[in-house]
């Protein structure tokens, strides 16, 4: 038996098992909407783990920044799916353009100047010039454009708004402007030791929501942007639907039988109220799964090829990796845009599922912290397992507040309603998630090191 449950095939479907029966257990006593919109963040939790899994699992790197990468794909959404705000565009949208244009003229022409002046002692002062007359005409452009964006309608718009383009392309456009800023963090920090490079990249994911936070007139900032376009029906198109009224009517015809008149109308739009929040979550369900399966189908073929060898090899021993002539950095530079990638592609799947974009819910403990501990619970270096510790930490983290609050409830029943215990607990039971994530942690920990399916290697049994 204990030969058995060594084997990650059984152990796989032992554990997802559970995690179905375990949401089947959420759609009886809860509801089933409940239930689609947990798996549909359970699903959306297992890509953040898979890119992670790249990172980390095939190549050692230490990346802390993930609410960064997250929040650039979350912006990706806005920026493309959105429609124009024509208003704004008219007032501040050629300063905006300007704007570019100068900090790219003033970067081109740093470089140019750079090459150029390598032997001349006047080099770096040179330079300076350039950046303060560039900082100065930069200034000048953007400052009077920003403000007379902001101040179009600020209540509903105050920002340029997006393309109008369809929400499914902003999934790849967010995948490409986290591998973009990878690219260009990658070339600066993948230098430093593990411990320099997780600080270097908290500091910039820190930097990227910052700006979020405050650049009104690209966010719209603390204020959030609401209405982010859907790649799927929204629920009053399906309840004005006459098809689906009728498909729904047909589906509880048995129970709709029994009723007057008066009482079936209402049960029936009750009942299509349900169904359409229903049919969308089961929409997003199909959506999410196709990109799971692909990068988990693409991951599964880079761990097994040539490269992802090469890659596992660097992580093992990077000094002798670069003795047999393996480009060390070069490999990481690639498996850590790849990475951030699926993280942006995670991000610009949960606003359009939001429906909004939030700069202020970016915080190291979800979109961050939380993520290190599906990898680590699901088993590092194992695809399967980085998708399953995304079903299993998310589940518990949304599921531990409520039991939280039974459990305190229950506990505290004998006492009067106005008990200083009793409230104490009731009022506290939300912090019971991060107890359970504790737990849960040390529990893998010190029964299963390596996760619950580890790497099979060789080596992690």
């Amino acid at each position: 038996m204990s030969k058995l449950w060594h084997n990650n095939t059984l152990r796989a479907l032992a554990f997802f098992s559970i995690m179905a029966f375990m949401l089947v257990l959420v759609g009886v006593n809860q509801s089933w909407s409940v239930a689609i919109a947990i798996l549909n963040l359970c699903i959306i939790s297992a890509i953040m783990s898979l890119g992670l899994n790249l990172q980390w699992g095939y190549a050692g790197l230490f990346n802390v920044g993930i609410m960064g990468f997250t929040a650039l794909g979350g912006i990706a959404a806005v920026l493309v799916s959105y429609p124009p705000v024509k208003d704004a565009w008219q007032v501040g949208g050629l300063g905006i353009l300007g704007s570019l244009v100068v900090l790219l003229a003033t970067i081109a022409v740093c470089v140019t100047l750079y090459r150029k002046l390598q032997s001349s002692s006047y080099r770096w002062l040179v330079l300076s010039l350039i950046i303060l007359v560039g900082y100065f005409l930069l200034r000048l452009v953007y400052e009077p454009a920003v403000k007379a964006i902001e101040a179009t309608d600020p209540s509903r718009s105050g920002f340029l708004g997006g393309l109008g383009l369809p929400s499914l392309l902003s999934w790849l456009v967010g995948g490409l402007f986290a591998a973009g800023a990878a690219w260009f963090i990658g070339k600066i920090a993948l230098g430093l030791k593990s411990d320099y490079l997780a600080i270097a990249t908290l500091g910039i994911a820190e930097i990227v929501v910052s700006v979020l936070r405050n650049e009104d007139w690209l966010s719209r900032g603390v204020k959030n942007v609401t209405g982010v376009p859907r790649p799927v029906p929204y629920e009053v198109e399906l309840q004005q639907s006459p098809r689906f009224i009728e498909w729904v009517s047909n589906w509880n015809s048995a129970k709709l039988a029994a009723l007057d008149e008066v009482a079936r109308n209402d049960a029936l739009q009750k009942l299509v109220s349900d169904a359409s929040s229903i049919a969308v979550k089961l929409s997003y369900t199909g959506l999410f799964t196709a990109v799971l399966l692909l990068i988990l189908l693409l991951s599964v073929l880079a761990l097994h090829s040539p490269w992802g060898r090469m890659v596992r090899a660097i992580r093992d021993n990077e000094v002798a990796a670069s003795a047999m002539g393996k480009d060390v950095k070069g490999r990481h530079l690639q498996i850590f845009v790849l990475g951030s990638a699926v993280f942006g592609m995670a991000g610009a799947m949960l606003v359009t599922l939001d429906g909004q974009f939030t700069p202020g819910a970016y915080s190291p403990l979800r979109y961050t912290f939380l993520v290190w501990v599906m990898v680590m619970v699901g088993g590092s270096g194992n695809n399967l397992g980085a998708v399953l510790g995304g079903f299993v930490v998310w589940f518990l983290w949304v599921e531990a507040e409520p039991a939280g609050f039974w459990l305190m409830n229950t506990i505290t029943s004998g006492l009067d309603d106005g008990n200083a215990l009793r409230t104490h607990l009731i009022n506290n039971a939300q912090y019971m998630r991060v107890i359970v994530m504790g737990l849960v942690l040390l529990l893998v920990m010190r029964f299963s090191p390596w996760g619950l399916l580890p790497e099979q290697n060789g080596q992690r049994r």
